[in-house]
C-alpha cells in the first residue's frame, strides 16, 4: 500500500540508504539489548552547544560547501532545480526554486553523497508532482484537515531552547474506536482536486500535515528570536506519551505510525530532531524490540525512552518550563487536541490569523511567508483565500490596519484616474497556482 504514494527509489538512493543505515547502526548510542536506549544526557549536552548545527546552513565545512554547489549544479542540469537570478538592468530578480536549507536536508540524509541525495530529491519532486502536493495543501477541507491534526503529533505553539518547534503525540487517544471513526470520516473527504487520486484520503491528509510543518510552522519559528538566527529551523522536537497504552493498542497502531515514519524518511528527510517517549509501561522494554523495527535506523537513533525520574530533567534541559505542558512537569497550559498556545513573540507575528474572542489561531492550512501569511483550504465547499500582513518590528496592529486602509484608498483613487499619494504601501500577494514549484522552501 505504501508504494501507492511513495515513488520508487533509484538504485543510487537505495545504495546510499543501505550505507547510511549500516553506518548509523554502528555509531548510534543504542545498545544491542532491547532494554537499553539512547543516552538523553549526552544528547542534551550536544544540543546545548553548536555541534547539532553541523551540516546545516552557515555551519558547513569547506568540503560540504563544495557538495552543496555540486548538488545544485547536478539538479539544475537534470531539470529539477532553477538557480536564483540576480536583478540587473532589464532583468527581474528571482529566487531559486529551492532554498539552500531544503537542499541541505537531502544532502544530510545521504551523508553528503551527491548522487544519493539527487536520487532521493528526484523521487521526492516526482512524488510531489504526481500527488499535486501544492494543490492538495491549498484545497484540503478545513474539517478534514482538523480531523487529521487530532490524529497525529500536534504543535503546542512553543519551541525548545534552540528555537525548534515542540510537538506532542498522546498515543492512548488513538484506540481502535477512534481510528475506525477517523478512517470512516475521511474516506470520502479528498478535495475536488484529488477526487481521482488512488491514494487513501487518510494519507492525503497526512501529506497536508507535513506541508504545514514545512510551510507554516518552520518558517514562523525561523523568524523568531533564538540562539542561531543565521540558520533556518528545519526540524521538530517531539514528546510521545505512551502512558495508558496496552500491548494490543501498540500493535493496532503499527500501520498508523509506519505511515508517518515512511513518509518522513522518503520525502521529508531530516525534519525530525528528537523524540522523547514518556510514560512507558512496565512491558515497554519487551515491546521496544519490535516497535523500533517499524522505523529506519536513523529515526531510532533519535528516540529517547525516559523513565519517570528522567522526564523533568531531560525536558527542561531542552526546553524552558514555559514550553513544557503541565502534565509533563512544565508550566504550559496545553492539552491534547488544543490549538497552539503561542508565546508572546509568535502571538504578535500571528495576530492577523488569530480570530474570535479567545484569539485562537485559525484552523486549517496556512503559509508563513515572512511578511505575510496565506490562508488556504476550503470551507463548506468554498475556497478560503486571504493574504494577511505580518506585523513588522516597530509596527503595531493598529498601524498595520492604517497601512491597509491607505492601500485601499490609494487603489480606489487610482481606479478613478486620480494621482496616487506620494506615500505608497508595498503589497506582497502570492496567489496559489497549480503551476507553482513543487517543493516548498523552508525559510
Amino acid at each position: 500500500m505504501q508504494m501507492l504514494w511513495r515513488s520508487k527509489p533509484s538504485k543510487e538512493a537505495k545504495e546510499a540508504k543501505e550505507a547510511s543505515e549500516q553506518d548509523t547502526s554502528i555509531t548510534r548510542t543504542t545498545s544491542t539489548t532491547s532494554a537499553s536506549y539512547n543516552d538523553p544526557a549526552a544528547s542534551a549536552d550536544q544540543a546545548a552547544g553548536t555541534a547539532w548545527l553541523a551540516g546545516h546552513l552557515h555551519h558547513l565545512t569547506p568540503e560540504q560547501e563544495k557538495k552543496l554547489v555540486e548538488f545544485k549544479k547536478v539538479s539544475a542540469e537534470r531539470g529539477y532545480y532553477t538557480p536564483a537570478v540576480e536583478q540587473a538592468e532589464g532583468v527581474e530578480a528571482k529566487d531559486a526554486s529551492h532554498d539552500d536549507a531544503t537542499m541541505l536536508r537531502f544532502l544530510r540524509a545521504r551523508r553528503f553523497d551527491v548522487e544519493g541525495a539527487w536520487g532521493q530529491f528526484k523521487d521526492t519532486e516526482d512524488w510531489r508532482k504526481e500527488n499535486k502536493i501544492e494543490s492538495l495543501y491549498a484545497n484540503i477541507g478545513i474539517d478534514s484537515y482538523e480531523a487529521a491534526r487530532r490524529m497525529y503529533p500536534q504543535w503546542t505553539g512553543r519551541r525548545d531552547r534552540r528555537g525548534i518547534p515542540v510537538y506532542v503525540f498522546e498515543i492512548r487517544h488513538l484506540n481502535s474506536k477512534e481510528m475506525a471513526a477517523y478512517n470512516s470520516t475521511v474516506s470520502h473527504s479528498a478535495p475536488e482536486t484529488h477526487k481521482s487520486s488512488t491514494v487513501p484520503a487518510r494519507l492525503l491528509n497526512l501529506f497536508a500535515l507535513y506541508e504545514n510543518l514545512l510551510r507554516f510552522v518552520m518558517p514562523l519559528c525561523s523568524s523568531l528570536s533564538r540562539p542561531n538566527p543565521e540558520t533556518p529551523i528545519v526540524t521538530s522536537t517531539n514528546i510521545v506519551d505512551v502512558s495508558g497504552v496496552g500491548l494490543k493498542q501498540f500493535w493496532n497502531l503499527k500501520g498508523h505510525m509506519q505511515d508517518a515514519s515512511v513518509l518522513a524518511t522518503a520525502h521529508y528527510p531530516e525534519t525530525l530532531d528528537r523524540i522523547f517517549i514518556v510514560g512507558a509501561p512496565s512491558f515497554f522494554p519487551t515491546v521496544w524490540g519490535w516497535v523500533k523495527r517499524w522505523f529506519d535506523p536513523v529515526t531510532t537513533s533519535k528516540i529517547f525512552i525516559l523513565s519517570a525520574a528522567e522526564v523533568n530533567p531531560t525536558l527542561t534541559s531542552f526546553m524552558e518550563p514555559t514550553s513544557i505542558p503541565k502534565q509533563y512537569g512544565g508550566d504550559l497550559e496545553w492539552q491534547w487536541g488544543d490549538m497552539p498556545n503561542l508565546d508572546s513573540e509568535a502571538e504578535e507575528k500571528l495576530a492577523g490569523v488569530a480570530r474570535g474572542e479567545k484569539k485562537e489561531l485559525l484552523k486549517g492550512p496556512m503559509v508563513f511567508n515572512g511578511d505575510n501569511i496565506e490562508v488556504l483550504g476550503t470551507e463548506n465547499g468554498k475556497e478560503r483565500r486571504e493574504t494577511v500582513p505580518v506585523p513588522q518590528a516597530g509596527k503595531t496592529a493598529q498601524q498595520l490596519e492604517k497601512d491597509e486602509n491607505k492601500l485601499a484608498e490609494a487603489t480606489e483613487t487610482a481606479t478613478n484616474g486620480d494621482a496616487l499619494a506620494d506615500e505608497k504601501v508595498p503589497v506582497n500577494v502570492n496567489p496559489v497556482s497549480d503551476e507553482a514549484p513543487t517543493t516548498t522552501t523552508t525559510a
